[in-house]
C-alpha cells in the first residue's frame, strides 16, 4: 500500500506535490502545537493561582504557531520538486522566517522568566523592599536584552545574504566608530541611557518607591532606558529624564524600608493641658490599626506670642498608612480639645486699661 501511494504520488503534478507538501508540513506544526498545549492545560486546569505552564502557553503560544510549522517546512523543501534555480530563494527565505519566529520565541522566554520573578517577588507584601531591587534590575535588563535580541537578528539576517555580509559585519564590528558618531550626535540620550544603567544597579530609586520629586508625592510606577513615570497620589503622570535623578536632589521615602514617621502638629492656647491631650494622643494611637507601634510622642516643639506649637509623633509601616494616620490623629485630636477643652483652642486677648474719668478712646 505504502509503494502504491508512492506511485501514486510521483504521478501528481509538480506544483500540487509541492503544494501538498508545504500543507503537510505547516498542518503537522499546528496539530504539534495544539496536542501540546492540550496536554499542558491538562496538567496545570486544577491549579487557580500563578502557573509557569500558563505563562509559557501565553508569552511563547503565538511564536510556536509560527515556528513549529516553519522548521517542518524548512525540513520539507529538499523533498519538493522545485527548480534548482529557485532552490536558494526559497530556503533563504525560509531561513529568514525561521530566525524571526526563532527571535520571538527567545524574547518570549524573557517575558517567560519576568513574569515568573514577578510572581515569586509580589510588591504586595508590607516591606517590600527585596522585590522592588530585583523588579526595578530585572526591568532594566528585559529591555536591554530584547533590544540586543533584536539587532543580533538583524544582523544574522544579512549575513546570510552574500551581497549584504559586508553592511552585517559592518553592523556588529562598527560599534567603536558608530559609537563615536553617535555620541557626538545624541549625548544627552547616551547620557540618559548611561544613567538608565546606573539606577538600575545602584539603585537610588526602585519600581514602587515613594518619591517626592519637583514638590510632587508619587510612586515610581516605570522606568525605561531614558525616563521614568511617577504616578502621583492624584492619578497625574509625572514624566522626569533619567538622569535627572543623578544629577538633582530629591527625596526617596523607602530606600531602605517602608516604615515611615509622621507628624501633626497643632496650635494652641497657653492654658492647654497638654498631658490630658497627650493621654488621649496615646489612646488614639492604641485603639488605631494604622499604628504600627514602633513610635509615638506629643511634644510642645515651639511657643510664639499666642500660642504654643504641639507635635503628635507617631510611626506607620507605610506612607499611605502614615497619611491616614497623620489625618485620623488631626481630626480627632481637635474633636477632643473642641469638646473637653475649649478655652485651649487659640485666641486673641486684649487689655484695656481704664485709666481714671477719661473716655475710652474708639
Amino acid at each position: 500500500m505504502w509503494n502504491q501511494l508512492i506511485e501514486n504520488a510521483d504521478h501528481l503534478p509538480n506544483f500540487l506535490w509541492n503544494l501538498i507538501l508545504a500543507g503537510i508540513a505547516v498542518i503537522t506544526g499546528w496539530l504539534i502545537k495544539y496536542l501540546l498545549s492540550i496536554f499542558l492545560r491538562q496538567s496545570v486546569r486544577a491549579q487557580q493561582d500563578f502557573s509557569l505552564i500558563h505563562t509559557i502557553l501565553f508569552r511563547l503560544g503565538k511564536a510556536f504557531n509560527y515556528f513549529l510549522p516553519l522548521l517542518l517546512l524548512n525540513m520539507a523543501i529538499p523533498l519538493m520538486r522545485v527548480h534548482p534555480s529557485y532552490v536558494p530563494a526559497l530556503s533563504k527565505v525560509a531561513e529568514i522566517a525561521l530566525t524571526l519566529s526563532f527571535a520571538a520565541l527567545v524574547i518570549g522566554a524573557i517575558k517567560v522568566l519576568e513574569d515568573y520573578v514577578y510572581h515569586t517577588y509580589d510588591l504586595k507584601k508590607t516591606n517590600n523592599l527585596k522585590e522592588r531591587k530585583i523588579r526595578t534590575q530585572l526591568q532594566f535588563i528585559r529591555k536591554v536584552s530584547i533590544a540586543l535580541i533584536l539587532i543580533i537578528t538583524a544582523c544574522i539576517i544579512l549575513l546570510s545574504f552574500d551581497n549584504m555580509r559586508k553592511l552585517g559585519a559592518g553592523l556588529l564590528t562598527g560599534v567603536g566608530v558608530g559609537g563615536i558618531i553617535i555620541g557626538f550626535a545624541a549625548q544627552k540620550s547616551l547620557g540618559n541611557l548611561l544613567a538608565g544603567f546606573q539606577l538600575a544597579f545602584t539603585q537610588p530609586i526602585r519600581i514602587d518607591d515613594v518619591l517626592v520629586v519637583e514638590g510632587e508625592w508619587g510612586r515610581v510606577e516605570e522606568i525605561t532606558l531614558t525616563y521614568v513615570v511617577l504616578n502621583i497620589w492624584d492619578q497625574r503622570k509625572l514624566i522626569l529624564p533619567i538622569n535627572y535623578f543623578i544629577e538633582k536632589p530629591f527625596q526617596n521615602w523607602t530606600r531602605t524600608g517602608s516604615e515611615i514617621l509622621g507628624t501633626a502638629f497643632f496650635y494652641l492656647d497657653y492654658t492647654v493641658p497638654v498631658d490630658q491631650v497627650r493621654a488621649e494622643f496615646e489612646r488614639l494611637l492604641d485603639t488605631s490599626p494604622l499604628w504600627d507601634k514602633r513610635a509615638k510622642a506629643l511634644q510642645v516643639t515651639n511657643t510664639s506670642e499666642r500660642t504654643i506649637e504641639v507635635r503628635a509623633l507617631m510611626s506607620s509601616s507605610s506612607s499611605g498608612n502614615a497619611f491616614d494616620l497623620r489625618c485620623y490623629i488631626r481630626e480627632n485630636l481637635i474633636k477632643y480639645i473642641r469638646e473637653h477643652h475649649p478655652d485651649s483652642l487659640p485666641k486673641t486677648r486684649a487689655y484695656i486699661e481704664n485709666k481714671g474719668d477719661q473716655p475710652l478712646s474708639a
